[in-house]
């Protein structure tokens, strides 16, 4: 047996995507923009999929961007905005703790002139809801803030981004990065009063190689890729149809997200309290935190070191994101976290497919790990 909680970096394909994968494969081969009977054989299925998506999300069809990534998702919203807006302003507003796919927008961004204010966080990694009221002036543009944090799951005030824009009379959009939220909540953007949601299909159990852009109706970007007018010139390129009919299957296999998150939060509950019982271990995920996301130390022992360990056994978690692989997590460091449990930290991520049995697994494995590592000494 193995057990595989490493579901924040990527999932396991679901039967319902492998389906849809193989039917675009071999039945609907053609480009969608072509006007023979293969060609819109192939648009019909595109459009069922954004109708999908959609509908997870309550919005318009319209509304739904298909994309190649998560990441290119967010860079087309962050740089479409910025650049769409810069006559009106040149305040940014997000936080210092996004995902690289924003953070290193940010920073190209303010190569260009543009003022970026970075909004601290709290030792349980979540952003201060005054703060970024007191953020957002007349001349910002964009507010871009993810909803779960990639690394300790703290969730995000992100309502908050429409009351601080509408007090201070700003210009901005308003942009979420849903990657680690999307299929794991219940998630209406109208509700959430964001212009434009990033999300990817490999955190659901669909393929790497597709994600989507929400862009709310009436809101203009500039062109984050220019060419054939594709997904309304928003992200050109000729659609790929096994990615997206694999997203689409992902989506019609989504469980009941209340009932799921219910089941999940009672297995991150069971795994926090076990693991404070192995000697050297401290939590460093929030109590508030999205069950699905567990990031803990097992102080003395490098992550790599018992990331190893944990590998051999047959049990496979994460050092923090995969996306910072090599690096000290930037996360755990604005928590103010000391850095001897930063080193020592693991990200354990769940998803819906995950059992007690690979749990009780992780735990007897991170036990022997700390109690033969630490002979080794």
């Amino acid at each position: 047996m193995e057990a595989y909680l490493d579901n924040s970096a990527t999932t396991c394909l679901c039967s319902s995507a492998k389906e849809r994968m193989v039917e675009a494969i071999n039945k609907y081969y053609g480009n969608p923009s072509s006007l023979h009977s293969v060609g819109t054989a192939a648009q019909r299925q595109l459009d069922a999929a954004r109708v999908a998506v959609a509908k997870s999300l309550s919005c318009e069809a319209e509304e739904i961007v298909f994309t190649g990534s998560g990441t290119l998702a967010n860079n087309a919203a962050v740089f479409g905005a910025a650049h769409a807006l810069r006559r009106r302003g040149n305040r940014i507003v997000t936080t210092c703790v996004e995902h690289p796919s924003v953070s290193e927008c940010m920073a190209q961004l303010e190569k260009e002139g543009f003022e970026v204010i970075y909004l601290k966080v709290d030792k349980c990694g979540r952003i201060s809801k005054s703060e970024l009221m007191q953020a957002v002036n007349s001349k910002t543009i964009l507010v871009s803030l993810m909803y779960v944090n990639n690394e300790v799951g703290s969730i995000m005030p992100v309502e908050t981004a429409r009351l601080a824009v509408k007090k201070a009379g700003a210009p901005a959009l308003i942009h979420c990065d849903a990657v680690q939220a999307y299929g794991k909540m219940l998630i209406k953007p109208s509700r959430l009063g964001v212009d434009l949601m990033s999300a990817s299909a490999h955190k659901i159990n669909g393929p790497k190689g597709v994600g989507f852009l929400y862009v709310r109706k009436g809101v203009r970007l500039m062109p984050y890729i220019c060419g054939g007018n594709q997904e309304g010139k928003i992200y050109s390129g000729t659609q790929p149809m096994p990615a997206i009919l694999g997203l689409y299957g992902a989506v019609e296999e989504l469980p009941d997200l209340t009932a799921q998150l219910e089941k999940t939060t009672a297995l991150r509950d069971y795994l926090v309290q076990e693991a404070r019982k192995i000697n050297g271990i401290v939590i460093n995920s929030g109590d508030e935190a999205l069950p699905y996301i567990v990031n803990l130390s097992a102080v003395g022992h490098p992550s790599q070191t018992m990331l190893n360990y944990l590998s051999d056994s047959g049990v496979y978690v994460s050092g923090g994101s995969a996306c910072s692989k090599g690096h000290r997590s930037k996360v755990l460091t604005a928590m103010g976290i000391e850095p001897e449990r930063i080193d020592s930290a693991l990200r354990i991520s769940l998803s819906r497919f995950t059992t007690r049995e690979e749990i009780d697994m992780f735990l007897c494995a991170l036990e022997n790990g700390v109690n033969t590592l630490r002979k080794k000494k």
